[in-house]
């Protein structure tokens, strides 16, 4: 069975009804996306799919671990994945069209002539999805040993000391309406 098959559940043959898979994922599946901005990533996801006449219910539960790099001071960063995501799946005569058209992220359209329904995108969107925007070392720890101590140095090095003297020009007039609203 090829790599990327194994991302493809057969749903025709199976009974109405919840059924489970797991995945593990590993650096191996980014391969064939684009460049990631995280690495040494062990990642388990289970997908539940509940199965109904004429769509599908999936639950994706993303759990595992992998290693950013911190925002502020460029060292290595491991970060715990939890988070879930579900998402609708419904059998229609045109998947395209209803896809274009649909306003809501999580209802997807595949056509009635499908047989098996590949979950390798969703899998790739949802741990990407599980990463934090803004990855730091935490600002209680900036100071410990995961925080590059020379990044730390050049941070508080171009720090404003003086809040006046930094202050734009162009605003300096408005201090006097700051207190108007209060009286």
């Amino acid at each position: 069975m090829g790599y990327r098959r194994e991302f493809e559940i057969p749903f025709v043959g199976l009974k109405p009804g919840v059924h489970e898979y797991s995945y593990l994922i590993t650096d191996k599946f980014f391969e064939t996306f684009q460049a990631q901005d995280f690495t040494a990533v062990n990642a388990q996801v289970k997908v539940t799919l509940d199965k109904k006449s004429s769509f599908m219910l999936l639950k994706f539960e993303v759990g595992g671990s992998l290693v950013v790099n911190c925002d502020r001071c460029g060292n290595d960063l491991p970060l715990e994945l939890w988070d879930e995501f579900r998402i609708t799946v419904k059998m229609v005569e045109e998947p395209e069209l209803m896809n274009d058209q649909e306003e809501d992220p999580d209802v997807y359209y595949i056509g009635r002539g499908e047989s098996h329904l590949d979950v390798a995108a969703w899998i790739y969107e949802f741990i990407n999805l599980s990463i934090p925007m803004q990855k730091t070392c935490g600002y209680n720890n900036a100071d410990g040993p995961q925080c590059n101590p020379a990044a730390i140095d050049i941070l508080k090095k171009l720090e404003v000391k003086d809040p006046e003297v930094s202050a734009n020009p162009i605003w300096k007039g408005l201090e006097k309406f700051k207190d108007l609203g209060k009286e």
